[in-house]
């Protein structure tokens, strides 16, 4: 039996039952679940090892990159540095009136929104690169932004796995003149004890459970030169889990944190823009970011999808039943989500990834208990 730590508030006992369940049947090797219900934390378990050779258990402490789940937090920031902007700058706002060079081979029309919500048709490298330009963010930025789109920008939208970090980072830089990791830091987490950080301090690195990676490849559907490039070449992604990609900022993957972290952050969907009592990002910031911006099939990943402003609303089903939920999973199987109606936003993180490349059955079963307990 799987020691599980942590605390549950009485009533959402099926939840740790649930959370262990995914131990018993062998599905997991370190995990973490949190629940934060109207501003309350009620759920936040921790089991399983940390070390693929099980000798450090995964405690509160833990961290572990979170992948795409990322790009909710990070869609957070650009909403706050357009709040403060006072309308000057909106999801209608050009990309290329801030970042002149992004206007290359016709995309001087692609807006903010449409950048964000996967639209710019610019999901990976088509042309071979050395796969080293992912370690270094402005570089790599500006080479997407040299990039032809490989679909009539604002026509369809097709998910951009990992460029959209560079996008939207190099985005934060022009705005605020700091970087999109600083911002989270300064400005959302570090006043509040929040444990969740782009770009992580090498003080942290010791804290970062050991990746399992997949037992098999996920279904992809049917492959086209968007999906190839975003997921199937050999320069398709940087190298994941050394020092460096760890320290770098990478908004779309490289998230460090707790499932604690996570649900906080993905809390201000739950609570329109507040957090720890605070109004972080006003209502109407949060309606700008949280609306529809594209819905259909996608033209990488094989379902329907649904885009707001940075993060997926629940059109699927996958993270519960209200369809207003904002969410996003990460490669692997984690998840955040903030359920606006119930107050209530959740997040799972692991270190044994599955090759699901969203709706982790273990995060369902956690999130169906959940609302169980509702």
């Amino acid at each position: 039996m799987t020691e599980i730590t942590g605390h549950i508030v009485p009533g959402f006992e099926p939840v740790r039952d649930a959370f262990a369940a995914n131990f018993e049947a062998d599905d997991e090797l370190g995990a973490g679940f949190a629940v934060i219900l109207d501003s309350e934390p009620v759920v936040d378990l921790q089991g399983g090892w940390a070390d693929r050779k099980k000798t450090i258990a995964w405690d509160a402490e833990t961290i572990v990159p979170v992948f795409s789940t990322t790009k909710g937090i990070a869609a957070l920031v650009i909403a706050l540095l357009l709040d403060r902007s006072g309308g000057e700058l909106t999801y209608e706002t050009t990309v290329a009136s801030m970042w002149p060079d992004f206007a290359a081979e016709g995309k001087d029309r692609v807006t903010i929104g449409q950048m964000l919500s996967h639209q710019a048709g610019l999901p990976g490298f088509t042309e071979e690169i050395d796969p080293a330009l992912w370690l270094d963010p402005p570089a790599c930025a500006a080479a997407i932004a040299a990039l032809p789109p490989l679909w009539e920008p604002g026509t369809a939208h097709g998910y951009h796995p990992i460029t959209w970090g560079y996008l939207v980072g190099e985005l934060a830089r022009l705005i605020d003149g700091r970087t999109l990791g600083t911002i989270l830091r300064e400005d959302i987490c570090a006043p509040v004890g929040i444990d969740f950080q782009i770009g992580l301090p090498e003080a942290d690195h010791a804290r970062v459970a050991d990746i399992q990676r997949p037992r098999a490849l996920a279904d992809l559907g049917k492959i086209n030169e968007a999906t190839r490039a975003a997921f199937l070449t050999k320069w398709a992604a940087p190298n994941r889990g050394g020092a460096i990609w760890k320290a770098i900022e990478i908004p779309s993957a490289n998230g460090h944190g707790t499932a604690l972290g996570v649900a906080a952050l993905y809390g201000l969907y739950a609570n329109g823009g507040a957090l720890s009592g605070n109004q972080i990002i006003s209502a109407a910031g949060m309606g700008a970011l949280t609306r529809r911006q594209t819905i259909g099939q996608d033209l990488v990943l094989p379902f329907i999808t649904e885009f707001a402003a940075g993060l997926m609303r629940n059109n699927l089903g996958l993270y519960g039943p209200n369809p207003e939920t904002l969410a996003h999973s990460g490669w692997g199987g984690s998840m955040g989500l903030g359920d606006p109606d119930r107050h209530l936003s959740a997040a799972y993180v692991m270190n044994r990834q599955s090759n699901h490349l969203q709706g982790d059955p273990r995060a369902r079963r956690l999130i169906d208990a959940l609302y169980g307990c509702l």
